[in-house]
């Protein structure tokens, strides 16, 4: 019996790595949307679309990033400046694109755009915290994705969403994992609206990687504001060396646990745009597919424990 099962299970995979290999053609007349592109995932896609043969459209925060893009690429990728919490920063990208794409709508919108703080226990927090990242990472992927979705559903396209494994699994306080779980949820909702007018929804779900969104010294220089504002009473309940327990936890576990490999993240992103039968779900990295994935499944009285023996604790502690 396990025989006949492991065989099927077997022959799911290679079927279905076999249907996923096909590639949507005329490459070079589809127009994919990126925001996020100065750095990091972003800014490597769009360098291998535009290698690919795909019309690029690169949105940028800076000029910097912009000019750097530029000089990088063919003249096919052309940028846009956008602030994704701005409407009207939304808007001026959105009419640059429906000029550049005309009757032939565009074939995907890729909602890269993130930042990673401020992350602290729920209890160092005040709601502005919660407002600005909630805005980038949730509010900001919505608003893009609604400014041209009927350019999409022209060209039966694609909407590829980043979320994260930590859309999953929460084992952080603060608004990161509460805005990538919003971001799974619009996910799924659109990915069921959008079915019956051929508009194919995908997300993307990395692990750790080694980007400026997971930066130890711009991560611990925030935890340390953080704590340097906290009233001495909360203090106190976390210990005199909490912020040195922090600091020796990220240096020894943290900066191991990161992936240097982008390209994992970016070929995922490629998949999601320009195979013919995408995956609704990709979990890339190996820590996604097998620690935060099958977490994720876990009954919380067993999930629970495992990610608290590795959290560090405050002094006084119930737990």
């Amino acid at each position: 019996m396990f025989l006949y099962i492991f065989g099927l299970v077997v022959f799911y995979y290679v079927y279905r790595w076999f249907r996923e290999l096909k590639r949507v053609p005329n490459k070079s007349e589809k127009y994919v949307y990126i925001t996020g592109c100065d750095t990091g995932f972003g800014n490597l896609l769009a360098k291998h679309l535009d290698t690919l043969g795909f019309c690029v459209i690169a949105g940028c925060y800076t000029e910097k990033g912009e000019d750097e893009l530029k000089k990088a690429c063919s003249s096919r990728l052309c940028t846009v400046q956008l602030d994704v919490t701005d409407n009207e920063s939304i808007k001026k990208a959105t009419d640059a694109i429906k000029a550049l794409v005309g009757d032939r709508g565009l074939w995907a919108v890729v909602n890269n755009a993130g930042v990673s703080i401020p992350s602290a226990p729920n209890d160092w927090l005040v709601i502005e915290d919660f407002k600005h990242m909630i805005n980038v990472n949730l509010l900001g992927v919505i608003a893009v994705t609604l400014s041209v979705l009927p350019l999409i559903k022209k060209a039966k396209g694609r909407v590829v969403n980043i979320a994260s494994v930590f859309g999953r699994v929460s084992p952080v306080g603060g608004p990161y994992c509460i805005s990538k779980y919003g971001v799974e949820a619009f996910n799924d909702s659109l990915r069921m609206n959008m079915a019956p007018f051929g508009v194919k929804v995908l997300c993307i779900e990395p692990g750790f990687f080694k980007t400026s969104v997971t930066d130890i010294n711009l991560i611990q220089s925030n935890i340390q504001k953080l704590w340097d504002r906290l009233p001495q009473d909360v203090r106190d309940d976390y210990g005199s060396d909490y912020m040195d327990r922090v600091k020796v936890m990220m240096k020894q576990m943290f900066v191991k646990m990161l992936d240097g490999d982008l390209m994992k993240v970016v070929s995922c992103m490629e998949h999601a745009i320009s195979a013919v039968h995408p995956r609704s779900r990709y979990s890339a990295g190996w820590d996604a597919k097998f620690f935060w994935l099958p977490l994720s499944y876990m009954p919380s009285c067993i999930a629970d424990v495992l990610l608290l023996k590795d959290v560090v604790k405050p002094k006084v502690s119930t737990l």
